[in-house]
């Protein structure tokens, strides 16, 4: 029968694959309704974005008089057969070219401005988001770390954000002024000739609802291609973190080609996208160059007839290519907009996940006096509904007593210590702290109680200090340095140069561990627990230290309740009671003199089995 460890002493639950949608070639129907959620982190910088929209919005007006002044400067230089009246306001050549360089020169302040405002209120936006999402991720009960892998997580955090930034930051500030193009774009060669408008428009039909089919694939691919490059960072987040796994085992080929597949998936996706992005844009081109020609071609047989003059033409040709630079930047916009529409969903699914309540419930004293009962317990975990792990344990501590849990592999110990730790609730019966129901407690209480030493310890990357601190940050080096002496790990660590400044490396790699295993312990005597869970705490370390250990046994647990898991029992005989956990119950209880006075019972089995294996020659 399983019973997987805590998966905290991994810094994760057990992997599992995070299934593909139904039909992942046809995602469900998104709305703007996605994309708009994120808009209320642009409400702290709402005034930053009403100006820089000002600024965008008189910028592109300025912009607007560049076609108009450049057609009044070749009608007043180039003789034509329509005859043009003589503006009090542009008498000359000269006060023509001052105001072209005056309105450049304004619009080019004007957009350095908007451009500026629109990158900070993006990325302070994002940030909000980031910091958000990765709180929110945290504070997700452990159920959640089971159904979801590690790097799929990862990939959220940096490549869907970064796909919501660079819209925030780049496109959003692009819509407006492609926007604001055309709409001067469309007014001025109304204005100008409408014959020669109607003709140009003739084409736009086709072209929006080209982009519109073009669009709805593309951001069907673009989310299976997030999917698919989630999973490759999935493969890197496991292949690094149990690299001493793979390296042991030969399997780097196996890894590469494994992360290869992942890549070949991924790029077969993009490759996909990328030619209906290319055939959108070459169909574009060639649309608004033709109508161009066939503007040119009508807008010169006019200018023949002296329907309109040379500057006109002109003036109509620009604003013509402002509209054909913003039609031709729409696939882009369109590509982007819709990939961030995946991201956003995939956030939004993250977001909408309830989060574990750590301050709901009856308010608990500061400090628990350690009395634990588990009281008819069973329990199956979520992602293995039809295997029963615990089947009516019951199971009591009365405060400062120190509990030994014995057993074969998969017998239950480790899942009693999560459902101590509340990382999940029982199927049914009830778990008691302190004479009342654990529910009823708030989360932050009940683990503001506890410690773990886990059976495989995750240090930090950062200094030693660190690490022992990360039990009461805040603690100070008198407290720091206390808990490890208690812990017998200080005179190992003042070998090192850098002493408690030493960086352990990532997951510790630095260390031993026996070292590792040592900090940990300081680490939790630091927090001071009335409850201290020792999870096969002295598996990693040498005979010398392990006697230091257990001669500090009794001064390190007095005053609170310990449960110690462990699979040696030299180290769990000075223990109050002993527990034999065996198919998700509890069998055998009593002292190790007791139980080695039981015939034929379960422990006295296992400790002459031990036995005689150590005193093998």
């Amino acid at each position: 029968m399983a019973d997987p460890a805590i998966p905290i002493a991994v810094g994760a639950a057990p992997f599992t694959k995070t299934a593909m949608p139904e039909d992942a070639t046809n995602p469900r129907p998104e709305t703007l309704r996605e994309l708009t959620q994120f808009v209320s982190y642009l409400r702290p910088y709402r005034r930053r974005f009403l100006l820089a929209m000002a600024a965008s919005l008189v910028s592109m007006s300025f912009g607007g008089l560049f076609p108009f002044l450049v057609g009044k400067l070749l009608d007043a230089s180039i003789p034509s057969i329509k005859v043009i009246p003589v503006s009090p306001w542009l008498p000359n050549l000269n006060t023509i070219a001052l105001v072209l360089m005056g309105t450049l020169l304004i619009q080019a302040v004007l957009t350095f401005v908007s451009s500026l405002t629109f990158n900070i209120i993006g990325e302070r936006a994002v940030v909000d988001l980031r910091r958000e999402l990765y709180a929110h991720l945290i504070a997700q009960p452990m159920r959640f770390f089971g159904e979801h892998r590690v790097g799929e997580l990862s990939s959220r955090l940096s490549n869907d954000l970064s796909q919501i930034q660079d819209t925030m930051t780049f496109t959003v500030a692009q819509i407006i002024r492609q926007t604001m193009m055309c709409l001067i774009g469309f007014i001025a060669i109304a204005v100008t000739s409408l014959r020669l408008s109607l003709v140009m428009l003739a084409s736009v039909p086709v072209l929006m609802l080209l982009g519109v089919l073009f669009g709805r694939r593309v951001r069907g691919l673009s989310r299976i291609a997030q999917d698919r490059l989630a999973e490759t960072a999935t493969v890197v987040e496991e292949t690094f973190q149990g690299i001493a796994n793979v390296k042991a085992f030969g399997n780097e080929p196996y890894e590469s080609d494994r992360y290869a597949q992942g890549l070949g998936g991924y790029l077969a996706t993009v490759l996909r996208n990328a030619r209906y992005r290319a055939g959108l844009i070459a169909f574009v081109i060639l649309g608004i160059f033709g109508a161009i020609v066939l503007v040119l071609w009508y807008g010169a047989r006019l200018m023949k007839e002296g329907v309109i003059s040379h500057g006109e033409l002109t003036r109509f040709m620009f604003y013509t290519m402002f509209i054909g630079g913003a039609a031709s930047s729409i696939p882009e916009i369109v590509s982007t907009v819709q990939k961030t529409l995946g991201a956003t969903h995939r956030v939004r699914e993250l977001l909408r996940e309830p989060p574990e309540a750590l301050k709901a419930g009856a308010s608990a004293p500061a400090r628990l006096s350690g009395e634990v009962r588990f009281v008819d317990v069973s329990f199956r975990y979520p992602s293995r509904p039809d295997l029963p792990v615990l089947r009516e344990l019951s199971l009591a501590a009365a405060p400062g007593e120190k509990i030994a849990l014995v057993g074969p592999s998969g017998a239950g110990k480790s899942t009693i210590v999560s459902l101590l730790l509340r990382f999940y609730e029982p199927n049914s019966g009830h778990l008691f702290l302190d004479g009342q129901d654990a529910r009823d407690l708030p989360l932050n209480a009940v683990r503001g109680n506890m410690a773990i030493v886990p059976q495989e310890v995750l240090l930090f990357g950062g200094s030693i200090r660190d690490n022992i601190a990360y039990g009461k940050p805040g603690a100070n080096s008198e407290e720091i340095l206390a808990a490890s002496h208690r812990a017998n790990c200080h005179e190992f660590i003042e070998r090192f140069p850098e002493g408690y400044g030493t960086l352990v490396g990532e997951r510790g790699v630095k260390l031993s561990g026996g070292q590792r295993q040592r900090i940990a312990i300081a680490r939790a005597l630091l927090k001071d627990p009335a409850i201290l869970i020792l999870d096969e705490a002295t598996s990693s370390l040498d005979s010398e230290s392990e006697a230091l250990i257990q001669q500090a046994l009794v001064t390190l647990l007095a005053g609170r309740t310990a449960f110690i898991i462990a699979h040696r029992l030299s180290t769990v005989r000075q223990c109050d009671r002993i527990c034999v956990i065996e198919n998700g119950a509890v069998t055998e209880s009593g002292t190790h003199s007791e139980l080695m006075a039981s015939h034929g019972g379960t422990y006295r089995r296992l400790s002459e089995l031990q036995f005689a294996v150590h005193s093998e020659p």
